[in-house]
């Protein structure tokens, strides 16, 4: 039995499908985590999914940005970005098993038998592990719930701030999902900045979410992907990036949880 993380799909199958040939993926026995942004992109979002949700029981997703907005596309009948290219996985009778599988899954995860915490973008430097969960957990049950369609529709925007005691219920869901799935640079106060998407150098008033001190004392190993600029670089020995850029022509990155070893498509 193996457990491995692969970074984002953004609807690059190929690749996908290399990484699961290459370490001879079984399904009855082994279990797959993807980082998130299944879906977006690249030129088989549908593909990807219809592959995903085959494993069912195999596979964890935490979700990305990407996963939300097609969720957020659906529910709120808007017109997809051609961009996108997700007008054949739209047009799929499928479509709404897909959906129901993207609702099912978390924004983070943590796995004690590796002490290793996984979501898209991150975890924000203030958030322990068991709040992390628990807001994870808040979330999903907005984008679960009768009111998702709601949620989701009003997430987009650039508020900084952290606010998860806001009592307005959007303002938290909102923190919640930018910080999992949108998170890259923090200012100096820790707030998060939605306009930077460089490298980790390349801005002098801002750091890396990783930046923080907690992540370069703690033991805990954790596993994001989202920042393909980083080109798989964290200068943190327990932070793992995992978005490697296949959408713009890089390699799709896999990890083996057991062993540390990163496998790469071709």
């Amino acid at each position: 039995m193996a457990s491995y993380a692969i970074g984002d799909l953004q609807g690059c199958y190929t690749p996908f499908k290399q990484l699961l040939e290459a370490v001879d993926f079984n399904p009855s026995q082994d279990h797959l985590y993807l980082v998130g942004d299944l879906v977006a992109r690249g030129p088989d979002s549908l593909a990807c999914l219809q592959h995903v949700t085959s494993l069912q029981n195999s596979v964890t997703v935490t979700l990305g940005n990407h996963d939300l907005h097609l969720l957020s596309t659906v529910l709120n009948n808007r017109s997809p970005n051609p961009k996108d290219k997700l007008e054949p996985l739209l047009a799929s009778s499928e479509l709404p098993a897909y959906l129901c599988f993207l609702q099912s899954q978390p924004l983070c995860t943590y796995l004690p038998e590796f002490d290793s915490f996984i979501s898209h973008a991150g975890i924000h430097p203030f958030w322990d592990i068991e709040q992390a969960l628990a807001l994870s957990k808040w979330a999903q049950s907005c984008y679960q719930g009768p009111h998702a369609a709601g949620f989701l529709s009003g997430m987009y925007g650039k508020s900084p701030a952290i606010e998860i005691t806001h009592d307005n219920p959007q303002t938290k869901f909102n923190t919640i999902v930018n910080v999992f799935s949108r998170m890259r640079f923090l200012t100096k106060d820790w707030q998060l900045d939605f306009d930077s998407k460089g490298s980790q150098n390349d801005v002098e008033h801002l750091q890396p979410w990783f930046n923080h001190s907690r992540f370069k004392t703690s033991s805990t190993r954790f596993i994001f992907g989202h920042w393909a600029a980083l080109e798989g670089k964290t200068s943190v020995r327990n932070v793992v990036a995992l978005d490697t850029g296949c959408v713009w022509g890089g390699p799709m990155t896999m990890i083996n949880l057991s062993t540390n070893e990163q496998i790469y498509s071709k």
